[in-house]
This record gives C-alpha cells, structure tokens and sequence, in this order.
C-alpha cells in the first residue's frame, strides 16, 4: 500500500481485547492507554490484538500479557498444558505472539526475585525454551507502560503489514 492508505487504515485501528481479561483498576488504565478505541472479543490466543478497516490481526499477532513472574510461573508450573496450548494455537495459524510480563525483568528471574516456589533456573529455562519452541517475544515492563507498549507493538505490526500490502488499482 502507498504511505498514504496506510496513514489512512492506521487511523482506524482498535485494539481487541480478550474477553478473560479481567475488569480490574489496572485494567481499566491499561485501556485508556491504549490511546485508540478497544473492543473486547473472544480470541482464540492471546490477550490483545487489532485490527484497522484495511487488515485484521486476530489471527496473526497479539499480545499474551502476565502481571507478574509470580503469574508466569503459575502458568509454566499448575496451568502449563492451558498455556501451551494457546501458544499451540497461535503456532498452528502460524501467528507472532508476544509474551509481555509486568513487574519483571531477566535480573528478577534469575536472582528468584519472586513468590512462586518456582526455582530462579526453571523459569528462565521455560521462558527461553517458549521463545525456541513458539518463535515468541517476550518483553517486561512496568504496568504503568504495559497499554503503550501494547499500542505500539501492534501500531508497528499493523503498519509493517499495511505496508507490505500491494496498493489498489484506481482504476
């Protein structure tokens, strides 16, 4: 698409929330970070998504987003086949997932810088073998910055793929 259309379909986009994420204070100004209208829908993976007049994301990136490592372990630990079958999902469509975690950075992980019993190895080694075995992302943040990154890392892939589009004939 020329840089124009794309300009044009990029001020249409609404991210798509997940209908499990919980309504919550956090949430709430999670979404009002986002900086452009979301809708929330049932995805088959993922906790974000978006979409814009021209393209459609739901099936090709979104974000799995965790408040914590304590959350991460939980779901590399009790709810691992739930949480690998959804990045299972995401693989088979043969979509790009990010794994966002709040309140977490590599140094908290290895230094066991958490409340799970979890031990400091077994998380990192489950986190890398995610992004081996599912090609995902993973990114920590602070909450406070978790709804402009999720803006902007599906801004930059909705625009990336706008893009790569061919443009319309004018006939």
């Amino acid at each position: 698409m020329n840089p124009f259309d794309v300009a044009s379909a990029l001020k249409t986009m609404t991210v798509l929330v997940d209908t499990r994420e919980q309504d919550t204070i956090r949430a709430r100004r999670r979404l009002r970070d986002l900086g452009v209208p979301y809708e929330r829908k049932a995805l088959s993976f993922g906790d974000y998504s978006a979409r814009c007049d021209r393209l459609d994301l739901t099936e090709l990136v979104a974000v799995e987003r965790k408040m914590s490592l304590d959350e991460l372990c939980n779901c590399y630990c009790k709810d691992r086949p739930r949480f690998a079958r959804e990045f299972e999902r995401a693989r088979q469509a043969g979509a790009k997932l990010y794994l966002l975690v709040e309140n977490a950075d590599w140094e908290k992980a290895y230094s066991g810088d958490y409340r799970s019993k979890m031990g400091p190895s077994a998380l990192v080694a489950s986190i890398l073998a995610w992004l081996a075995r599912y090609d995902c992302q993973v990114l920590f943040c602070s909450p406070a910055t978790s709804g402009k990154l999720i803006h902007d890392i599906l801004f930059r892939e909705l625009k990336e793929r706008l893009e790569a589009l061919p443009d319309e004939c004018c006939g």
